[in-house]
């Protein structure tokens, strides 16, 4: 659904004056202002305004409000169970029952302006494909406009985005000549990470580089647009599945940055069969051993698993087995559930008890897994062809289904 003039519904708390507007100045008083009663398209407090105004009618008709995420809301009475997302103007709504969600449109379409866009195929960028085995979700043509914005509509596809050698130095090669070209590129590739978690590395790293560019750097982000040319039509598919069990995968290259010898973290994240939550992201801090840098990944996971259980039971549908987290690394494995003090981890004492309480709680677990089975490791750094595509088919970054399958 799409609210027509979102803006303007807004009441202001504020006291806000304005000018009259050209055309409609009143003759008997030119030098008066306008003292405003709503909200308007350009003023700092629209957005809140509307959101507030949007929250407190919805409010009204049963909906709570989503402490994991603001722009959620959750209706939850009996058998009626109902979600709604808001994105500005943008809203995704989906309930238990067809007559459930017509009901909730028709109470919507009381209060605000609203456009019935009909089944979910097109958010934010986002194309939605349904079909018999679930959705499927791609920016195909979002990613053509990336690369027809680099001037690269006939470049030669190349198989992954990333070479095998080492990380990209901020002091390898000359300047490059456009910088704003190389910030805007990169910041359109962040976005497109968003069904494309595939390259997520290799954006990453050309996003450690926007402040001063090199000539170096732009051959390694037209390499991640090459590699976008031979996959443009992949997306992430979602499968219609349980959602018995959170399942993730973690991993980090230690002193991986040649500038300063910070490691880089990686992990993935899925319920039941599908991918849900991802990051590749230079650590904050210096590890001072493999298995440091290594449990600062797992507590990245951990954590974010922890958000994701307490949305799911605001959801009303709770996980109730462990989270499983494995890791390649064993000395991490054991100062998860290791009690005793050591004097090389005092430095991380805070990620070490946070961990170890999930895990003394049974809410966690600690696996290890072979690196050849890692898939976190598609994160972390660059990989060779056949690993690299073995890991991104675990991921469900795939083609689209075909159309002759059906729709569900």
């Amino acid at each position: 659904m799409d609210v027509k003039n979102a803006f303007l519904h807004g009441h202001l708390h504020e006291t806000v004056y304005m000018h009259q507007p050209m055309g409609f100045r009143n003759k008997t008083y030119p030098d008066h202002v306008c003292l405003l009663k709503k909200s308007l398209y350009g003023l700092k407090q629209a957005p809140r305004a509307w959101y507030q105004r949007f929250a407190d009618f919805v409010a009204t008709i049963g909906f709570s409000h989503s402490k994991s995420d603001h722009s959620l809301f959750i209706y939850n009475n009996g058998s009626d169970i109902a979600y709604l997302l808001l994105y500005v103007d943008d809203i995704i709504l989906t309930a238990s029952s067809d007559h459930f969600r017509k009901n909730i449109m028709t109470l919507l379409a009381s209060e605000f302006a609203m456009k019935d866009l009909g089944p979910l195929s097109f958010f934010l960028g986002v194309a939605v494909t349904h079909s018999a085995h679930g959705l499927f979700l791609s920016q195909s043509q979002y990613a053509a406009k990336i690369i027809e914005r680099a001037g690269m509509s006939n470049c030669s596809p190349c198989p992954t985005p990333v070479d095998t050698k080492s990380k990209l130095s901020a002091t390898t090669g000359t300047p490059y000549d456009d910088p704003t070209t190389y910030r805007s590129l990169a910041g359109a590739l962040q976005y497109l990470t968003f069904t494309r978690p595939d390259i997520s590395y290799a954006v990453q790293q050309i996003c450690l580089h926007m402040h001063a560019p090199t000539h170096e750097h732009m051959r390694a982000l037209k390499r991640i647009i090459r590699y976008i040319q031979g996959t443009l039509s992949f997306g992430l598919q979602m499968w219609k599945s349980t959602i018995s069990r959170i399942i993730s995968y973690t991993d980090a290259d230690w002193g991986g940055c040649p500038d300063t010898r910070r490691s880089t973290s990686g992990y993935c994240v899925f319920l039941g069969d599908n991918l849900i939550s991802w990051s590749s992201k230079r650590q904050l801090t210096l590890s001072r051993s493999s298995a440091e840098a290594e449990y600062r990944g797992v507590a990245n996971v951990v954590s974010d698993t922890c958000w994701l259980r307490n949305l799911l039971l605001e959801l009303h549908c709770p996980v109730q087995k462990a989270t499983l987290v494995y890791c390649d690394n064993v000395s991490a494995i054991y100062l998860s559930g290791n009690p005793v003090k050591h004097q090389r981890t005092k430095h991380i004492e805070m990620d070490i008890h946070f961990v170890r309480e999930k895990v003394a709680r049974g809410e966690v677990r600690v696996l290890h897994v072979p690196s050849r089975y890692q898939i976190a490791d598609i994160f972390t750094k660059g990989l060779p062809r056949i690993l690299f595509d073995d890991f991104r088919d675990s991921l469900s970054i795939r083609d689209p289904p075909a159309s002759t399958e059906g729709v569900c």
